[in-house]
């Protein structure tokens, strides 16, 4: 059966049980050009180098005219058939000396913990998975390519990556006992390499409602190993106030929707439901779906008054150009859960949602700056012009003469024989005397 075959019926067999299949993406082969440092395979005549350091596998599917060749300290060639090398003078290929040597990139830039590295089998139009569920879980089996070379380095730490099995070379391991003995043999040590441990264990996830998939200790190793080609910085959200699910390494825009659950809760049958029935509808067709069981953070817990420590987490995260999809889908499914929850097996349900996107845009939000904030600001940039120029005028008309004011301690002494009450224009009071109230006595 052809690889299109292999992957046809793992597909299947993923939609038949509850076990999910991470097949292994990169490989160590000749005839790869991501594996030469030009991102081109040697061109005849050329001089082939590989790390003198380093342990590798390589898979050579063709026939190659080389000049000479660097080996690796440890490795070996496995040639597919008619595949092979033969020794060609570099002086009738000028143009592959210019550019010295072909270096093969090092072989253990593989890191089990990388998400990028990985391919869910059991992966639909409009889902994906969080960053920490992209590597595999406890619960899921593991694919090495078979008509493909590889290596893969088990992690910085000694902690031990255990996943449900492993298939690599034609075998399929799910006892400890026979995967250490393949590990420890020279072909086992050519493909996983580290400080790290690789254990296996038969128990599938038997829960209906789903399993965590236990990533929580490693989880920076994983968003380390996805941030570092951008420097292991997160890039910034397109959004006001963006979420950051449980297991995802950055933030995102979108929409979040938790779920506490009852014994009667179908995960598969949710997430179907969800694809079939919500994001199947032309409205929502720009937006994409993670749904797993996550754990529970002890605030939420607490601030919920909810005694279960894990809860199902629906992410829609806005993939098109429109806006306000997520939050629509969202309310959405608070809706259908407060109809349908009962028969869902769904105990209660809340959402969150991000901000405007970052510009404005068709789903600006009330907390946005926009025109009334700039109507606000032009307001009070004119009140503040209009003040100084009252104040200005007034000093021009005092230093005319036209505009005269004192301190009340500097006002001229009244003269002698003038009467001590006067007519206030502003209050209209009268003279003491006028007004019936008696004048206290000199003292």
């Amino acid at each position: 059966m052809g690889a299109p075959g292999r992957v046809l019926l793992w597909l299947q067999l993923c939609a038949l049980t509850r076990a999910a299949y991470k097949f292994w993406v990169p490989n160590t082969d000749f005839d790869a050009a991501a594996n030469w440092s030009q991102n081109r395979t040697p061109c005849a005549g050329a001089a082939v180098e590989f790390p003198a350091d380093k342990m590798v596998s390589v898979l050579v599917r063709e026939s190659h005219s080389i000049s000479d060749m660097l080996l690796p300290l440890d490795g070996e060639f496995v040639l597919a058939s008619g595949a092979g090398f033969s020794a060609l003078d570099i002086g009738s290929h000028l143009d592959c000396s210019t550019g010295g040597p072909a270096l093969f990139r090092d072989p253990d830039r593989f890191c089990w913990h990388d998400p990028r590295l990985w391919r869910c089998g059991d992966a639909a139009h409009g889902l994906f998975s969080v960053d920490a569920e992209r590597v595999p879980c406890s619960h899921d089996d593991v694919i090495f390519p078979s008509d493909a070379s590889f290596r893969v380095g088990l992690g910085p730490g000694a902690g031990t990556v255990r996943v449900r099995s492993v298939r690599a070379l034609g075998q399929t391991f799910t006892r400890d006992e026979d995967l250490a003995a393949f590990l420890a043999s020279r072909a086992g040590r050519l493909r996983f390499h580290g400080p790290g441990a690789l254990s296996v264990g038969p128990e599938a996830c038997a829960d209906q409602s789903g399993c965590v998939c236990g990533h929580a200790e490693v989880q920076p190793w994983i968003c380390a190993a996805l941030l570092q080609p951008l420097g292991g910085r997160c890039p910034q959200a397109a959004c006001r106030d963006p979420l950051r699910p449980e297991g995802q390494c950055c933030d995102l825009c979108g929409a979040i929707v938790s779920l506490t659950h009852g014994p009667a809760f179908d995960l598969q049958r949710y997430r179907a439901r969800l694809l079939h029935a919500f994001l199947a509808l032309p409205q929502y067709q720009g937006l994409q779906m993670a749904v797993s069981k996550v754990p529970r953070q002890p605030r939420l817990r607490e601030a919920s008054g909810a005694k279960a420590d894990t809860e199902i987490q629906v992410v829609l995260v806005e993939t098109g150009p429109e806006t306000g999809g997520a939050g629509r889908l969202a309310r959405a499914l608070l809706a259908d859960i407060a109809e349908h929850g009962q028969a869902l097996g769904v105990l209660s349900a809340t959402a969150r949602e991000s901000g405007a996107p970052v510009g404005g845009g068709s789903a600006a939000g009330l907390n946005a700056p926009g025109p009334r904030a700039g109507l606000a600001g032009g307001l009070a940039a004119a009140l503040l012009l209009l003040l100084l120029a009252l104040l200005a005028a007034a000093l021009l008309l005092r230093r005319a003469g036209r505009l005269r004011w004192r301190r009340r301690d500097e006002a001229d002494p009244a003269p002698a024989g003038a009467p001590v009450g006067f007519h206030n224009p502003v209050f209209y009071a009268a003279d003491p005397a006028e007004a019936g109230v008696p004048r206290r006595p000199p003292s």
